[in-house]
């Protein structure tokens, strides 16, 4: 087989590949072999029908098709590895040539991984915010410890904000109730917020035993943007009561005496939760010092399917949180054309990080071991509110091994960016990273992982046999960036 490669892009090549004949010979006799199972013909027992038989009956094209189809996934592989080009996309296969009993010809174009000249990744410079717990802050906290203690009072009165109210609620379209958006006895704080459009507004102002009508839209489920009649009866309106802000409180709802101790206790709960998003922040700084330092090629295909995954995920999430984008970007005081705008930015930042912690990863030969694929797994399994087993089972089964694999890799690569970084605070203040991990997270209790570790140590264990192979053979990964 010969294969020459052409670039159409620093993100895009196009492959031409001739395969001699004779290497097709073994996908055309089970090409042969599987159409004489498939056909009967008079005189030939299901599966002894010779060639020259299928050729006339079936016709020798559908055979070389088969054949063909058959070759060129092996084909196509064996001229990426020779040419050296690692795909991050489906290519597009096109048959240029074919001479019966003489050669084929094909062509693929596909988006490849780009080529990236390193800059200097040590000793990098960032800043980020001052850290500040202020007054309001821990007041903040203490109302929500208060509200925790507090009690509810029903109230001869209309309903107004932060009341609590205990409601039936039915949606209708064209008089029909919609299925799914009907609750009764349901408890709900009056101007909170995140169900559904308008019911704040409804509610403002009934007394118990009274209803009231309005027209919003869904903003879930399958009639997600459809425009329904919801009416909402008021059965109690409540008042919360909270617990006095003193020393009485402070023992009830904590291991302290005074409310002072309790005070200085969440001022330090605050303080360190702020390192540790200052930590993030320091991070992500550094990273995007160094992208600036590097011009790197992004294939369309990549980006426009990572923009389309990140716009689904988004509206899930504001479905699951009862608003819609339009509401989000009310509230947020930005256009949908610069929303857009950023959130391409994010796309393109975080592709051209990949592959760039992807380089770094492989310049400083960093690999894993398996201790470090099973915490991985486990913390994935976390933050997806999964059984660790079961995460470690399918991505096992459905061959995702290397993708972890190489999201630990650029976590190594990135923690060691970092670690070699100055980063001060708008003060200018050293920033110390001592929260920041050897995957590149930040101050996640390795308690956790530790406790959740033995459900899933026999695929973890799976796993880490399939980690050792793709990081010992050549630094092998998975084809997507």
């Amino acid at each position: 087989m010969k294969s020459a490669v052409e670039t159409l892009s620093p993100t895009r090549a196009k492959l031409t590949v001739e395969v001699p004949f004779e290497e097709l010979k073994p996908s055309l006799d089970k090409a042969y072999k599987q159409i004489a199972q498939q056909i009967n013909v008079p005189g030939f027992r299901r599966g002894k029908v010779p060639p020259m038989v299928i050729d006339r009956q079936v016709g020798r094209g559908a055979v070389l098709d088969q054949a063909i189809n058959e070759t060129l996934p092996a084909k196509y592989a064996e001229a990426l590895q020779a040419n050296d080009l690692t795909p991050v996309a489906q290519p597009e296969i096109e048959v240029t040539k074919l001479e019966d009993n003489e050669v084929l010809e094909f062509t693929a174009e596909v988006d490849v991984r780009p080529e990236i000249e390193l800059p200097s990744y040590e000793g990098l410079t960032a800043q980020v915010d001052d850290i500040e717990v202020t007054d309001e802050d821990v007041d903040e906290q203490l109302q929500a410890l208060r509200e925790r203690f507090g009690t509810l009072q029903d109230v001869e009165r209309a309903a107004q904000d932060d009341d609590f109210v205990v409601i039936d609620l039915k949606a209708t379209q064209d008089g029909e109730v919609v299925d799914g958006a009907e609750v009764t006895g349901m408890s709900y704080r009056v101007g909170r917020g995140g169900m559904i459009e308008g019911l704040d507004e409804a509610l403002t102002g009934l007394s118990a035993g009274e209803t009231a009508t309005f027209t919003t839209s869904l903003v879930g489920g399958d009639l997600v943007g459809t425009e329904v009649e919801v009416a909402v009866v008021v059965n109690q309106v409540q008042e919360q009561e909270l617990p006095e802000l003193d020393d009485d409180f402070a023992q009830e709802a904590s291991e302290f005496d005074t409310v002072e101790e309790l005070k200085a206790d969440l001022r330090e709960r605050l303080g360190n939760g702020k390192r540790l998003e200052q930590a993030a922040a320091a991070r992500d700084a550094v990273l995007e010092a160094l992208l600036e330092q590097v011009e790197v090629p992004l294939p369309e295909s990549m980006l426009t399917e990572e923009l389309n995954a990140r716009r689904q995920g988004m509206e899930q999430q504001l479905a699951y949180a009862g608003t819609t984008l339009d509401a989000y970007l009310e509230e947020e005081g930005q256009t949908i054309d610069e929303f857009e705008a950023e959130l391409e930015k994010r796309v393109r930042d975080a592709v051209a990080a990949q592959f760039l912690l992807d380089e770094i990863a492989q310049a400083e030969e960093l690999g894993i071991d398996q201790s470090e694929l099973q915490q991985h797994i486990v913390r994935r399994a976390q933050q997806s509110g999964q059984d660790p087993q079961e995460f470690a089972n399918h991505m096992f089964e459905h061959n995702h091994i290397p993708e972890l694999v190489q999201e630990i890799r650029r976590g190594k690569a990135l923690a060691l960016i970092v670690e070699s970084a100055t980063v001060t605070d708008a003060s200018g203040n050293h920033v110390e990273l001592k929260n920041l991990k050897p995957d590149g997270t930040i101050g996640e209790p390795e308690a956790e992982v530790e406790e959740s570790a033995e459900a899933g140590d026999e695929a973890a264990d799976q796993a880490g046999d399939e980690a050792e192979v793709e990081t010992t053979e050549d630094g092998a990964e998975d084809s997507k960036a």
